[in-house]
């Protein structure tokens, strides 16, 4: 059974730095497709950012791309995500995400395409 973990949510000011940082455990996670989401208060969850297990290819959000990094280590089995340059409409509950249905990459942006989910971690930009 896959778990996914998120952690390193939390209080910045605008223009500051988090990372965030998801357990994923259960298997192995080559050939799966890894995301982040987010949802703010009274708005649908939508996409951040993906990335391919197996070899890294990556794809952003308009939003946040060339502020967010998304990374993952095999060795930990971890997937982290380096926000920088932080705004008050990034605030929302960021959720990891994942499938293995494909064993291709893809750039899979859609919350059905996931069949595993995390709690999520709460992150919150003053302004």
């Amino acid at each position: 059974q896959v778990q996914l973990i998120e952690s390193g949510g939390g209080l910045v000011q605008t223009g500051g730095s988090l990372r965030l940082s998801c357990a994923a455990s259960g298997r192995t996670f080559g050939g799966f497709t890894m995301a982040w989401f987010r949802q703010a208060p009274g708005k649908e969850r939508e996409f951040v950012a993906t990335i391919f297990w197996t070899t890294s290819s990556r794809n952003y959000a308009d939003s946040v791309r060339g502020r967010f990094t998304i990374s993952r280590d095999s060795a930990k089995n971890t997937v982290d995500l380096q926000m920088n340059n932080l705004k008050p409409e990034d605030t929302a509950v960021y959720y990891c995400a994942a499938d293995g249905r494909f064993s291709t990459w893809s750039a899979r942006m859609r919350t059905h395409e996931y069949a595993y989910w995390g709690q999520g971690t709460q992150v919150t930009v003053s302004s």
